[in-house]
């Protein structure tokens, strides 16, 4: 799970995580921060591994006391395939559509959820989060989450 106030813009390479791919956003990611009185401050590399990957705003001295999240995770559902294929060729027709479910979480409970919607054959989102650091963090994860599937 990322923290809410997160907001990655780039790949970091040089992360100590024994398994990035591991992570919530499928890899380790530099960014700067966004909660109050720090926006656009850039953590520290400690910061960034131990807080701004993994989730939990609670931990991190940035984070407000009053917060709608603590942490924000991924996974891609179910690919759709938008328009049906005959049967027989269901297996062989690539999906076209990837289903992403966002849980934002609070206090290790779940407070808001929703599905987002990619495009493959598109390149574009069918279906964004209003929410812009939950949109990138997004695209973060369908990044990594296609560079893996490559």
């Amino acid at each position: 799970m990322a923290c809410p106030y997160f907001m990655p813009v780039s790949r970091l390479e040089n992360g100590t995580w024994p398994h990035p791919a591991r992570l919530p956003l499928g890899s380790g990611w530099c960014g700067h921060c966004t909660a109050p009185g720090h926006e656009g401050q850039v953590p520290s590399q400690d910061v960034l591994e131990a807080f701004c990957n993994l989730g939990y705003a609670s931990g991190c001295a940035w984070s407000p006391p009053e917060r709608l999240w603590d942490a924000v995770r991924f996974a891609v559902i179910a690919p759709h395939m938008g328009l049906r294929p005959e049967p027989r060729n269901a297996a062989a027709a690539p999906a076209r559509v990837l289903v992403l479910r966002y849980v934002c979480e609070r206090n290790n409970r779940p407070v808001e959820h929703g599905d987002l919607e990619f495009d493959l054959s598109q390149g574009t989102w069918r279906m964004q989060h209003d929410d812009a650091r939950i949109q990138k963090m997004a695209e973060c994860y369908l990044e990594s989450y296609l560079k893996r599937k490559a």
